[in-house]
């Protein structure tokens, strides 16, 4: 075996339950109560919130278009292949 695959090895086994938490310092931290938890959540939403980008009018119009074309085109499709099942079926059982 090389002396990289070796090493390779040996950093692969070290990824273990150990590896998976972050180390605390020797020093336990104190845990939050349920109020602190739920306030810490709602101002982490509040930041994602502010991240948001809104479209301009022209986007959500352009938006707004491409999906209902999208929509028509994928009705038609499921008409046609509606209809194209219906007219084989009636076909081969004599309808």
């Amino acid at each position: 075996m090389s002396d990289s695959a070796r090493a390779a090895a040996a950093g692969a086994e070290g990824t273990g339950r150990e590896g998976s938490r972050p180390a605390r310092g020797g020093k336990q931290e104190e845990r939050r109560g349920l109020f602190a938890r739920i306030a810490l959540f709602f101002r982490q939403v509040v930041a994602e919130l502010k991240k948001v980008v809104r479209p301009t009018r022209a986007e959500l119009l352009r938006y707004t278009a491409v999906v209902l074309v999208f929509v028509a085109v994928v009705m038609a499709f499921v008409t046609l292949v509606d209809l194209g099942v219906g007219s084989l079926v009636g076909w081969v059982f004599g309808g």
